[in-house]
């Protein structure tokens, strides 16, 4: 995916998405730039304290384990994962599967929602009834197809990575025969556009990219990740 976004964190600092491959190189040049690193601790993210002060948190990918260290944490973003994902938007869904980088299985399905109307009295309510009829019917539709293609896979799904529009994907997530994905679903919600079969393939590189949250001397705590997506080593 061409350029880079680096996006602000809450409490100072930003936040940097980097390919898992991309990773040690990354980190190298981190070194050069910051005076070297060490391994300061390791809870929910691996902890790097640089030796002008600025400090890095690697958060792992969906589906990720941390590890014990640096050496493993690195092991496991780059061990090949078997993700589900579903991009949802009103009147479109895309579901997918991907084997590690590869997209192996998709469907891509769109549904007409009316939009919003400006008139007002009685037409209006009806157009908004009518409105929320066909939106239910797309998201009921979108179940259909996650039932379908992701819930054979659940036992073998790393975790489920969601994006797009937060209310549509939680109106097809709410489907009762989705229980068993739930618990699978992930914290990284990505940020894409209409969902498309580019999309999807986007969105698997998006899913794989390990989230470091970079703070310069004195920027405060650490926040819970967020989005955004560069290869910026600071």
């Amino acid at each position: 995916m061409a350029g880079a976004n680096v996006r602000p964190a809450a409490g100072g600092g930003r936040w940097v998405d980097v390919d898992p491959e991309r990773l040690p190189a990354w980190l190298n040049r981190f070194a050069v730039n910051h005076g070297g690193y060490r391994l300061a601790a390791v809870d929910e993210a691996v902890r790097i304290e640089a030796a002008d002060g600025t400090s890095l948190g690697l958060f792992p990918p969906p589906g990720a384990g941390v590890g014990a260290d640096l050496e493993e944490f690195i092991g496991e973003a780059t061990r090949p994962r078997r993700l589900g994902l579903l991009l949802a938007r009103q009147a479109s869904v895309a579901v997918g599967i991907a084997e590690g980088r590869n997209l192996i299985q998709s469907k891509v399905d769109t549904h007409y929602v009316q939009s919003r109307t400006a008139a007002g009295g009685w037409s209006q309510q009806r157009y908004a009834r009518r409105r929320v009829n066909q939106a239910r019917a797309a998201a009921a539709s979108a179940a259909d197809e996650v039932v379908r293609l992701l819930l054979p896979e659940v036992d073998r799904l790393a975790a489920l990575v969601t994006g797009g529009d937060r209310r549509a994907v939680a109106a097809v997530l709410a489907d009762p025969r989705l229980d068993p994905l739930r618990p699978l679903v992930a914290d990284r919600f990505l940020p894409v556009g209409e969902p498309r079969r580019r999309t999807l393939e986007d969105a698997v590189v998006l899913a794989r990219q390990v989230r470091i949250l970079v703070r310069d001397p004195d920027a405060g705590g650490d926040g819970p990740p967020a989005g955004g997506r560069s290869t910026d080593a600071g």
